[in-house]
């Protein structure tokens, strides 16, 4: 199967060179990887240099219009949506993965085994393991089950079914909802450990504090929805301090009336689908 990698960097000199390391290392070699490099103002850029003058199959792209500031979001999409547009349509699978991971050498090739085992596996990926007291454990923000946005991959076909990705924080939610939405299955395989050198959110500013509570409302997920997952997520950060930010967050989005990101359709399918995996953990 092709598989085209896009890796959005923002002063990522301490790790990049590990991630790209990884990749260049694997059983099965992508077709294409496009790095866009957006606005560091540290030495990312000779380093990817580096692995361009090496392997013809990696390619850069600098932008420069966006924040400096490190955010979850719309400024990761905006920079996987400026390295998209340089790719052909001649791929099987894409993949967006961040700039501080490193990979077993056999990832690409299990996750192609896995889209090509099961035709109806839309989106797939290992999962996430952090150093902790010099040894590496999972990195438990999330279920062993969700597809992590640091290493996403989708199949083409379902990529395209979910109308891509959406330019706003929770679009690594979002995209699973929408392709289970569409008919399409997500997988993890739990053997397929990637090592995250820098924990999600470690850089993310005080700023940030609230736009989890706003991506629950544009979601549609409602109060009580809103309420359980912000005060899962806030358990498993280990703040529960968090859980007023996140409401916060969600109460100010609701009174700007902030535009939704799925429609009423779509959001009832959500909703739907989250009260029933609530009530399956409850059983």
């Amino acid at each position: 199967m092709n598989i085209s990698i896009i890796i959005p960097a923002h002063n990522e000199e301490r790790f990049i060179e590990e991630t790209l390391d990884s990749l260049v290392s694997q059983t099965l070699l992508p077709k294409k990887i496009v790095v866009v490099n957006d606005n560091s103002t540290d030495n990312t850029v000779p380093i990817i240099h580096k692995f361009i003058s090496k392997y013809n199959f990696i390619s850069l792209i600098n932008i420069n219009n966006s924040s400096k500031e490190h955010m979850p979001g719309s400024k990761v999409i905006n920079a996987f949506y400026q390295g998209f547009q340089t790719l052909d349509t001649n791929y099987d699978i894409i993949c967006k993965f961040d700039a501080d991971l490193i990979f077993q050498e056999n990832y690409l090739k299990t996750i192609a085994d896995i889209f090509e085992s099961d035709s109806k596996v839309g989106i797939a990926s290992g999962i996430l393991y952090i150093e902790k007291k010099n040894k590496w454990v999972y990195e438990h923000i999330a279920d062993k089950n969700h597809v992590r946005g640091p290493i996403k991959a989708y199949r083409k076909e379902c990529f395209e079914a979910i109308n891509g990705l959406k330019k706003s924080i929770g679009w690594d939610t979002l995209d699973v909802l929408l392709a289970q939405y569409h008919g399409w299955k997500t997988k993890t395989c739990h053997s397929l450990i990637v090592k995250h050198l820098k924990p999600t959110g470690k850089n993310y500013n005080k700023n940030t504090k609230y736009v989890h509570g706003e991506a629950m409302y544009k979601m549609r997920y409602g109060f009580w929805i809103t309420l359980i997952a912000s005060v899962k997520l806030a358990l498993l950060k280990k703040q529960p301090r968090l859980i007023n930010n996140y409401l916060t967050g969600y109460y100010k989005a609701k009174a700007k009336k902030e535009a939704f990101l799925v429609s009423e359709k779509e959001g009832d399918f959500i909703r739907k689908l989250r009260w029933k995996k609530m009530k399956k953990k409850l059983i």
